[in-house]
C-alpha cells in the first residue's frame, strides 16, 4: 500500500498542475480543478486552503467531472463561479466608469464603499488591475476631458469647469502637467510650446526623437526621415520646431542605445500623453517584462476591461513612443505577429532581440 502511495504522489508532483495548486496560479483557474480525498471537495488552483498533500489530490478537466467523481464543491473558493481575479476585473471595470462619470474624483473612501472592499484593500487591487492607482486614473480622466473640451473649441474657463476643477489654480497646475504647456497654448494647437527634436539612424532605420519640457513626448521610427518630421509636425502644428544642438544629440544616443540593448532601460522622463483608456493600456504595456509577450486578449483583462480587445489594439496603434512603451511585445491570442505601426519586421527583431538578451 505504502509502495502505491509513493507512487501516485511521484507521478502528481511531476504534473505542471500540482505546481500550479502549490503556487496558488490564479491564471490556471478555469483550466482544470483539483480534488482533495480527504476532504471530499474540489477546488480552484488559486484556492487559498491549506495545500493538501500530494498523494490526496485527483485533478478533473470540469467541475463537472469532479461533481460525478463524488466530490462537492469548495465553499472558500467557490470554483463553479467566477474566480477572484475575474471578480476583482469586474469590479474594477465599475469603479472605472464610476470615476469617468463623476463630475468631482471621488474619494477612496466612496469607492471602497461602493466596491464593498476595505480602503487599503480597494487601493491595491485597483492597482493590480490597472497598473494605476484610483487617485492617478482619477487625475487621467480630469486630463482627458480636459483635452476634450479644449480640442473641441471651449474656452479655458468652460474646460476648467467640465473637468470638475473647483478653482483656477489647481486647473492651471494641473494642466502644465498633463498637457505639457499652458492650456492656452494647447487650445491653440501648440502654439509657442518649444520641442526639441532630432533625426538619427538605428538598426530599425531611421528614428526621431522629440522631447518638451516635461520629457521625451515622440520617438518615431521608419524608412523616411522626412516621413518622421512630418508626422510630427502633424502632432503639433503650431508648436515651434526646434532642431537638436549637441546637448540633445545625446539625448538622441540615449534612445538608440535603448533600442539596440533594451535590457539597458530608458533612463528619460516621459512627457506621456492620451486617453484615460490609452495610459491605462499603456501602463499595462510597460510592465510587460523584455523577452516576454502578451496578448491584445490578456491586456483588456489587465485593464479590467476584457471585452476591450479592439480597443485596446487602437491604443498600441496610437501609441507616440515606439519601444519606450512597449507596443511591440503585444501579440495575437496564437502568438502570432500581428499588425504593428512601425512595420511588422520591426516588431519581429525587437522581439527577438530582446529574447536573445
Amino acid at each position: 500500500m505504502s509502495r502505491r502511495i509513493e507512487v501516485r504522489a511521484a507521478v502528481t508532483a511531476a504534473d505542471p498542475r500540482w505546481a500550479a495548486v502549490q503556487a496558488r496560479d490564479a491564471t490556471a483557474d478555469g483550466a482544470f480543478c483539483y480534488a482533495v480525498r480527504t476532504t471530499g471537495v474540489y477546488c480552484r488552483p488559486s484556492c487559498a486552503a491549506r495545500t493538501p498533500r500530494p498523494e490526496n489530490v485527483e485533478f478533473f478537466a470540469t467541475g463537472e467531472e469532479a461533481v460525478r467523481a463524488g466530490y462537492r464543491a469548495c465553499r472558500r473558493c467557490s470554483p463553479d463561479g467566477p474566480s477572484l481575479a475575474q471578480q476583482h476585473a469586474e469590479a474594477v471595470a465599475a469603479l472605472c466608469r464610476q470615476i469617468e462619470q463623476a463630475e468631482t474624483p471621488p474619494m477612496l473612501e466612496e469607492l471602497a464603499h461602493s466596491a464593498n472592499m476595505s480602503p487599503f484593500h480597494l487601493h491595491r487591487v485597483f492597482k493590480a488591475v490597472t497598473g494605476t492607482t484610483p487617485r492617478a486614473y482619477a487625475k487621467a480622466c480630469r486630463a482627458e476631458r480636459m483635452r476634450t473640451k479644449l480640442d473641441r473649441g471651449a474656452t479655458v474657463t468652460d474646460a476648467l469647469y467640465a473637468a470638475g476643477y473647483g478653482s483656477s489654480g489647481r486647473f492651471y497646475a494641473d494642466a502644465g502637467r498633463t498637457l505639457g504647456m499652458t492650456a492656452g497654448s494647447y487650445r491653440a494647437g501648440g502654439v509657442r510650446q518649444q520641442i526639441r527634436f532630432a533625426v538619427g539612424q538605428c538598426s530599425l532605420g531611421a528614428i526621431l526623437v522629440a522631447s518638451t519640457a516635461l520629457g521625451v513626448c515622440a520617438i518615431l521610427i521608419g524608412d523616411d526621415p522626412d516621413a518622421l518630421v512630418r508626422d510630427l509636425q502633424d502632432r503639433f502644428p503650431r508648436a515651434e520646431l526646434i532642431g537638436g544642438d549637441a546637448d540633445y544629440e545625446r539625448v538622441v544616443a540615449t534612445v538608440v542605445g535603448f533600442v539596440e540593448v533594451p535590457k539597458l532601460g530608458l533612463d528619460l522622463p516621459l512627457d506621456v500623453r492620451g486617453t484615460a483608456f490609452q495610459m491605462r493600456v499603456w501602463q499595462a504595456l510597460q510592465e510587460i517584462p523584455a523577452g516576454a509577450t502578451a496578448s491584445y486578449t490578456e491586456i483588456a483583462r489587465r485593464i479590467g476591461a476584457p471585452a476591450a480587445v479592439r480597443a485596446v489594439a487602437g491604443a498600441c496603434a496610437a501609441n507616440p513612443l515606439a519601444v519606450a512603451i512597449p507596443c511591440h511585445r503585444v501579440v495575437r491570442s496564437d502568438g502570432g505577429m500581428s499588425g504593428y505601426r512601425w512595420g511588422v519586421e520591426r516588431k519581429r527583431l525587437l522581439l527577438a532581440r530582446e529574447a536573445a538578451q
